[in-house]
């Protein structure tokens, strides 16, 4: 299934997107990553991917989600069609730097998973306009704050496939499964 603005759920959905019924992509995007290097839909280029929102400091949701993307990088290490990719949702705190030390702790391998960091504005626009991860509306200004469990696994397209709950294991198992069913579909 290709998830259209109209078939997700309105709390999620940006109210200028709600309408549109086909053709959503994920939009193009310009984020630095834990090595400092500048990372674009480019690099995700006939990639199918699975995308989060995250931040180094968060003390509840998160650690079990790097966890989870951690088993997802496991099981994609030496498939050179799937990526990963992490974006901070403090860019404030989370510094090239600090995202280094996170990824060294986590064993993020870099040529798999990208940790990001870049301008709030750009990172919580694409978080509910491209990616549909967020219920909260918000302006990406100081006081505005997703926090988001969502994985979301994007095609070769750049087209949303699924939602899963990065928290649940089961649901990782499903995104693995739906995830091979993805791959497939590329192959015949």
């Amino acid at each position: 299934m290709i998830y259209q603005p109209a078939m997700v759920n309105s709390e999620l959905v940006d109210s200028t997107l709600t309408h549109v019924k086909k053709h959503h992509t994920i939009a193009d995007f310009s984020l630095t990553n834990q090595n400092g290097e500048i990372i674009t839909q480019e690099n995700y280029k006939d990639k199918i991917y699975i995308a989060d929102f995250f931040f180094t400091t968060c003390p509840s949701i998160c650690p079990v989600m790097t966890k989870n993307m951690a088993l997802i990088q496991q099981h994609i290490l030496n498939d050179d069609e799937v990526m990963l990719l992490s974006h901070s949702v403090t860019p404030s705190i989370d510094s090239v730097a600090q995202l280094k030390k996170y990824a060294i702790e986590k064993g993020v391998v870099d040529t798999k998973w990208n940790l990001v960091t870049g301008s709030k504005k750009h990172i919580y626009e694409l978080a509910r306009k491209s990616y549909f991860a967020a219920k909260t509306d918000g302006d990406g200004g100081p006081l505005d704050m997703i926090h988001t469990e969502n994985f979301i696994l994007v095609d070769k397209e750049r087209r949303i496939r699924g939602f899963y709950d990065g928290t649940k294991v089961e649901e990782i198992e499903e995104l693995i499964q739906d995830l091979k069913i993805l791959k497939l579909s590329y192959n015949n």
